[in-house]
This record gives structure tokens, C-alpha cells and sequence, in this order.
């Protein structure tokens, strides 16, 4: 069962300004170390930047609570299976929530899709309920 679902849009030229502004500082903030490096392997920067912002974005909506009673940016957080496919992980509130909202007898899978099309990046993150056999 689908117990929550999310999406947002980002512009990647802003996201660009911003690292252009802040830097360092705007990264460590919001993006993991993991993160940070596929990053910087990343011909695109900020357009990998802006996509796992609006997955953060998108994961915050479908757990309900939008980016506020106390999840944290780093919370939550996207890398890649060796296929390519990316794949999100929540620690600290965003997994206390996350556990709140999952029925007893099931365990959440959080999926996710990302897409950029300049200036434009896209996520797409659904929480699924899946019972424990």
C-alpha cells in the first residue's frame, strides 16, 4: 500500500547562485558527504545538487510533514545502487516519522525517480507499505 507520496521541481540555475553564493557552508548543510562526493564527480554540479534537493523535498511532502517538526536536511538523503538507480535513505527524524507512519506487520520502501531537464530538476519520491510475510 502506497502511504505517501511526494514531488518537487527545482531550478537548477538557483541552486547554481546559491553554491556560487554560499559554497561550502549551503553543502554541508544539506547534503551528506556521499552526496557531496557524486557531486563532484558530476560534470553537471548543480544539476545533481538540484535534483537530490528536490527529492529531499519530495521525501519531506510524502512523509507528510514538509520541512518542518524537526527533520533535518541530512536526514534524508540519495545515492546510487551500481545500476545507476538512485535510491533514498532517512536517519534521524525523518526515519522516526517515517516508522510512525508505516503499519504494524509492513515495512516501508522508499522509492524514488529523478530527471533534469535544463533548468529544471525533477523528484519524485513514493513511500510503499509492504506487509512482512
Amino acid at each position: 500500500m502506497i502511504v505517501g507520496i511526494g514531488t518537487d521541481l527545482a531550478n537548477i540555475d538557483r541552486i547554481q547562485g546559491v553554491l556560487s553564493r554560499h559554497g561550502d557552508r549551503f553543502k554541508n548543510r544539506v547534503f551528506t558527504k556521499t552526496e557531496q562526493a557524486k557531486a563532484s564527480r558530476r560534470k553537471d554540479e548543480a544539476g545533481t545538487y538540484a535534483k537530490r534537493w528536490a527529492a529531499k523535498e519530495a521525501c519531506s511532502k510524502a512523509l507528510g510533514t514538509g520541512l518542518r517538526m524537526g527533520i533535518a536536511w541530512r536526514d534524508m538523503s540519495v545515492s546510487n545502487l551500481s545500476s545507476g538507480q538512485p535510491i533514498m535513505k532517512v536517519t534521524g527524524w525523518a526515519k522516526t516519522r517515517l516508522d510512525e507512519i508505516t503499519p504494524a506487520g509492513h515495512e516501508a520502501i522508499l522509492h524514488v525517480s529523478l530527471t533534469d531537464d535544463h533548468p529544471w530538476a525533477q523528484a519524485y519520491v513514493v513511500i510503499e507499505a509492504r506487509p512482512i510475510s
